[in-house]
């Protein structure tokens, strides 16, 4: 006879465990088990039926694997937490016999972890074990980067301490600086919620959220301590993936700080990389903006010179030896030119051929001097515009330390940024004239020439589409081109904002467009024939002062004539209402008349599409049924919102051709 098995040893019951008797069989506090839940990854599981698992069960029951507990028997800060437990149990105890000596002693003891108090713990082996590899560590890059930014954006407070803030802002910059050394930057996209950035580290796409720069307020709903359990978590992992970032490319980590700078305002600034690359690349001054350097090396000139003229004379004398060289080195030429895929036999398929790129993204700007103005966001354009090749950005002094300059007549500059709608206004001497932080002061017509003024939205633009845009589309108080997030792919038939409004719309909306456009015509040319009306009446009653104007029996017979008219008119619909026959509206234009017709058309075939496709329906089974109807309710949901979209569209593109019309 086979043992009878007891209940709740196997199954569902065995395979789940309540937080209770988790809590329980680690022997730690409830805040010590989420601490170590969240650093090892373990999280609460939902049983497909909670009846099974355990009888006394409420809606708030959580419920773990059995497994998840077991394993975290072994962590080794199960005894730093039992540690910490310790002490404190003596503190409050020495408090409770009132020896306030020992309290003290602790106390003090605790304060100080480098001798013997409160124990300190690590979490480098929590990350090792969850991040076998580096590539797993970059592919879970993205919440950590956007908690890590958030976090540097806070003001310190009791839940907050101003060294987690500080030390959150050192890792940021200092992942900042990897991606503008090695320009792994992509793109970036500006938003409600904040900038969007993404960069490709080692073949892995890594997306994180920055937000703007902005006074922070703190909500008390929110619970910081288990955000501060994270963050403790991803300082770690983010100073894991900093070294080996660093010591990839050759810099040493971490690299050099200067804390004056970083008070100054300096940010990127204030750190000074090092490294065989940055060395012998000369780089440094171009990633931590030291004073400029202007005008050329007379020495270095002079050698140049010197090459050159040697050149020449190579050209012009030695003839007979680039041909001999040409002659050895006839069967192996080494160029530059890129393969072509030619077919082997005749009619065969054409490969596309390949292009060679003739611009690199990453120096996209480095041929640029650019100053922003002091009402831009400095932060997010310093970093872009030095990620994309940018070497020498300037700025007004308050903006922080720095900059490549502060002169904003600096003759080296050849873009500038600015925000702010520009005015023609000169202050008076009384000083009564305008002065306020949303425009521009500048005198009559005052600019500096040879240099560009752009809105920030032109570098997004640039960096998106990996090219230059034209300037002219962002000049300041210009309107904007649309500002599309580079991570929405495009979808045929989804309405886009680049595209002209013809090339999108279907044939119905146009008709209803030319419909809806002869209409209004109609209704200005009734409006000119009326106003033509009492131009007409005003002059016949200045007549009438000479005249004696009509009398009374010629008005009486005037209306009864237009009111015969209108019978008549009346009569005519009813009559061919009986007949079947349509009456002939009086002065309808023939092209009107054709695309009536031709929406007509249309709706019949419509018709026509919905019927066959409701027979097709009724063929098919009842789940593939409810399949197709949940698509087709899906896109017909995005239809209609990009039919409004386009809608919206053509009534702005009307009211700014109207608008055009009469200021010309």
């Amino acid at each position: 006879m086979a043992r009878i098995k007891k209940k709740g040893t196997t199954g569902n019951a065995k395979n789940y465990i309540t937080r209770t008797q988790a809590v329980k069989k680690l022997q730690i506090s409830l805040p010590d088990f989420r601490k170590l839940c969240i650093w090892k990854g373990i999280y609460p599981r939902e049983p497909r039926n909670k009846r099974k698992v355990t009888k006394s069960i409420t809606a708030s029951t959580t419920f773990y694997y059995t497994k998840d507990i077991q394993y975290l028997l072994h962590e080794p800060l199960l005894q730093k937490f039992r540690d910490q437990k310790t002490l404190e149990k003596k503190i409050s105890k020495a408090l409770g016999r009132g020896d306030v000596t020992d309290a003290a002693r602790w106390e003090r003891g605790a304060a100080r972890p480098e001798k013997t108090g409160k124990p300190r713990y690590t979490l480098q082996h929590v990350v090792r074990e969850r991040y076998p590899t580096f590539i797993d560590a970059l592919r879970d890059l993205d919440d950590c980067l956007s908690m890590l930014f958030l976090f540097a954006n806070l003001p310190s407070t009791s839940a907050v301490p101003a060294k987690m803030i500080a030390r959150c802002e050192r890792l940021t910059l200092e992942f900042q600086h990897y991606l503008i050394v090695s320009h792994s930057l992509r793109k970036s996209f500006l938003s409600i919620k904040g900038i969007y950035y993404q960069a490709n580290i080692q073949g892995e796409d890594i997306l994180w959220l920055v937000p703007y720069k902005f006074n922070q307020r703190i909500v008390g709903d929110v619970d910081f301590r288990i955000m501060g359990t994270f963050v403790e978590f991803y300082m770690t992992l983010l100073g894991f993936v900093n070294y080996r970032l660093f010591t990839s490319i050759g810099l040493k980590y971490p690299p050099k700080f200067d804390q004056l700078k970083d008070e100054q305002g300096a940010e990127l600034g204030a750190f000074l990389l090092e490294g065989v690359n940055i060395a012998t690349d000369g780089d440094v001054k171009a990633i931590t903006n030291e004073a400029p350097e202007h005008g050329v090396d007379p020495k270095v000139q002079a050698e140049v010179n010197k090459i050159v003229q040697q050149l020449k004379e190579d050209d012009t004398n030695g003839d007979a030896a680039p041909k001999e060289a040409e002659s050895d080195e006839e069967g192996v030429e080494a160029t530059d030119a890129i393969d072509k895929f030619e077919p082997v036999a005749p009619g065969g398929d054409v490969l596309p051929q390949p292009e060679q790129s003739s611009s690199d993204p990453a120096e996209l700007f480095s041929n640029f001097t650019v100053y922003l103005s002091r009402e831009t966001p400095r932060q997010p354009l310093e970093f872009i515009l030095r990620a994309f090749g940018c070497k020498r950005i300037g700025w007004d002094s308050v903006l922080g330390e720095g900059s490549f300059t502060t002169d904003e007549s600096d003759p080296s500059i050849t873009h500038q940024i600015v925000d702010r709608p520009v005015i023609q206004a000169v202050t008076s001497t009384e000083g009564d004239g305008e002065d306020n932080q949303t425009a521009q002061k500048l005198a009559q017509n005052q600019r500096f020439p040879g240099r560009i003024y752009v809105q920030p939205q032109w570098v997004w633009d640039c960096v998106n589409d990996e090219e230059l845009k034209s300037p002219e589309l962002y000049a300041p108080g210009a309107a904007l081109p649309p500002h599309l997030s580079p991570f929405v792919r495009k979808t045929q038939g989804q309405y886009d904002p680049t595209l002209p409004l013809e090339a999108q719309e279907t044939e119905a909306e146009a008709i209803d467009a030319d419909l809806a456009e002869a209409e209004d015509g109609d209704e200005d040319d009734e409006d000119v024939e009326n106003d033509m009306d009492v131009d007409e009446d005003d002059e016949e009653e200045e007549a009438g002062e000479d005249f004696g104007g009509f009398d009374e029996e010629e008005q009486e017979e005037a209306s009864d004539d237009d009111d015969e008219e209108a019978t008549r008119q009346r009569q005519r619909e009813l009559e061919a209402e009986l007949a079947g026959a349509s009456v002939k509206s009086k002065g309808v234009d023939p092209k009107t008349k054709a695309k009536l017709e031709q929406k007509k058309a249309l709706e019949k075939k419509a018709r026509e599409e919905a019927e066959d496709l409701e027979r097709a329906k009724g063929m098919l089974s009842k789940k593939k049924r409810k399949l197709f109807e949940q698509m087709q309710y899906t896109n017909n949901k995005k239809s209609a919102e990009d039919l409004k979209l386009r809608s919206k569209r053509r009534k702005l593109e009307k009211e700014k051709a109207a608008a055009k019309g009469k200021t010309q």
